[in-house]
Order: C-alpha cells, then sequence, then structure tokens
C-alpha cells in the first residue's frame, strides 16, 4: 500500500465501529491489574487514539488502564502492573517521516525501564514500520533486540498482509499461540534480532525481506533491503522477575479502518476477521502471559 505518511495520518482512523465479545473476562467489573500505556514520546498510537480499540478490549476482560503522559521514571512506573509503549517517535520526526530517526528515549529512561522489568514488571514493546523502529532501536537493544529500521514483508503476494501460521511455519509453538491459535496476520511492519534466550513467536523466513528507505513509504529503485532469514516480529522474554513482549506491528493488536465510508475501505486489525480470525485472541493471549 504505497501511500505518503501524510496520506497515512490522514486515513487511518480508529474503528469505532469494532464489536466484540470475550465470553469468559479473566477479571470481572475492572478489578485486574493496571496496563499503562505510553503517550509520553510523540507514540502515534496511544489510549485515546489509535490503541483505543486495544483499550475497549482489555477493559472488558477486567484490566484497569490509564494514559501514561509522563517520562520513564521509577516512581511513575509504580503504578503499573503492565506497561505498555507503542509506536514512539523523536520530536524531530513528527510530521517529518525521514531519516536520521534519533532514540525517543533518553538512557536514563531506558536503565530505568530495565530495572523495572528485572525486578519483576511486566512490558510490552511495539515498534512498527520505520520511523518507529528507529526510535525504538536503544531501548530495543537494551534487552537484546535490534530493529531493521525498514518495512519488513513476508515473501507473498504484493498488497496482501502477512500472514505468520503454523502451516508455514512462521509462527512459532509459545506461550501465546496455544488454545488453538492457527495463525496470526499483521500489517506492515519492522523485523528485528533476538537473543538466543528469548521465545521466539512470529519469525522470518528466507526470501522475506525489509525494505529501508530514507523517507517512509517512499520505495526508489536501488533502495537498500535486508535479507529477513534469522529475523523476528514478535517474541517473548523471561527478564529476572519480569517479563517482556517485543513485536514489531501494532495494527495486528487494534482495530482501525482505512477510507471510511467509502467504497474502498478497509479494516486492519483485530476488526478484520477475515483476514485475522485470531488476532484478537492472540492478544488477549499475550496480555495474560505478562499478568501470569
Amino acid at each position: 500500500m504505497s501511500l505518503t505518511p501524510l496520506a497515512v495520518l490522514s486515513q487511518q482512523q480508529p474503528d469505532t465501529t469494532f464489536s466484540f465479545t470475550i465470553e469468559n473476562p479473566r477479571y470481572v467489573g475492572g478489578s485486574g491489574p493496571t496496563i499503562c500505556i505510553d503517550s509520553a514520546h510523540n507514540n502515534f498510537h496511544t489510549l485515546e487514539g489509535g490503541f483505543s480499540p486495544f483499550s475497549r478490549v482489555v477493559q472488558e476482560d477486567g484490566y484497569k488502564v490509564i494514559d501514561s503522559n509522563q517520562s520513564i521514571t521509577s516512581v511513575q512506573l509504580e503504578a503499573c502492573d503492565i506497561y505498555i509503549i507503542v509506536n514512539p517517535l523523536h520530536e524531530s520526526n513528527i510530521g517529518n517521516w525521514t531519516l536520521p530517526n534519533p532514540s525517543a528515549f533518553t538512557k536514563q529512561e531506558i536503565l530505568e525501564l530495565g530495572e523495572w522489568v528485572d525486578s519483576g514488571g511486566k512490558f510490552f514493546l511495539i515498534a512498527d514500520h520505520m520511523p518507529f523502529a528507529g526510535a525504538a532501536y536503544d531501548l530495543g537493544k537494551s534487552f537484546g533486540i535490534e530493529f531493521s529500521n525498514g518495512f519488513a514483508t513476508l515473501e507473498k503476494e504484493q498488497n496482501q498482509p502477512d500472514v505468520f501460521s503454523f502451516e508455514n511455519n512462521r509462527l512459532k509453538e509459545s506461550p501465546i499461540t496455544g488454545g488453538g491459535i492457527l495463525s496470526v496476520t499483521s500489517f506492515t511492519g519492522s523485523a528485528f534480532t533476538y537473543p538466543e534466550d528469548a521465545i521466539p513467536v512470529m519469525v522470518f523466513k528466507e526470501g522475506d525481506y525489509s525494505l529501508e528507505p530514507d523517507v517512509a513509504w517512499q520505495f526508489e529503485e536501488n533502495i537498500k533491503t535486508v535479507q529477513l532469514d534469522g529475523y523476528a516480529q514478535g517474541v517473548l522474554l523471561e527478564i529476572g522477575e519480569g517479563r517482556a513482549a517485543i513485536f514489531g506491528e501494532a495494527a495486528m493488536f487494534t482495530a482501525q479502518v482505512i477510507n471510511q465510508g467509502t467504497e474502498n475501505e478497509f479494516r486492519v486489525g483485530i476488526n478484520n476477521t477475515g483476514l485475522a480470525p485470531q488476532n484478537l485472541e492472540f492478544l488477549l493471549n499475550l496480555i495474560h502471559w505478562l499478568d501470569e
């Protein structure tokens, strides 16, 4: 889907019509742990924005959800049982999705978050395609993750979402792929390398690749291309007394709509039950694993 950054921003909206049912909520009446969703790092997705459908899902499952609009400190993290960062961005890249893509986080923030996870905190990081993967690179590296700052894709037909399945050997046995899940679908994200002690969940194979443009969505001839054999788009980590889930695609965990109300309307994420029929269950499995 060849869109400019401004076109993406203008056409991609949270799907307010998305409906779902959780037959057996993990907690009753908001009695569950507190999930904090970061909005302090120029995030493309926040509690009130693109991740509002995600928030509705976990609230229906019994969790409390709050906006985290301050820099990362040990004091701020005390209010969180699960801390989520989705698509952070350095201030220099606001409205300017071009290289370079500096870190959205200070060294002190990265240090304090790492110490919090090591002492028992639960962390969920999502860094999508360029420039978000670049903005999260330093943070990811502190957990042994090295993002490729590009647009990852499976070897498949063009303009189709990426299906990671047991059948194509891109979905792996893990604590969050039980319960009958056979496939999950992502909608244009990033790829990363990961440490040996990580639990791979969504992996790339030989023939998959990442395009790394100088400007987001502008794929020139002779563009830098990274072969993705050995890379992943989702892993789990046990870190000290805590846990972390690192993923390279955000839309798969929320519900959005492009060109709403037109003949070209397209649903992106857990609301697209035709292309992503098991993403909702996968999302809940991931949150439950963090919560254990």
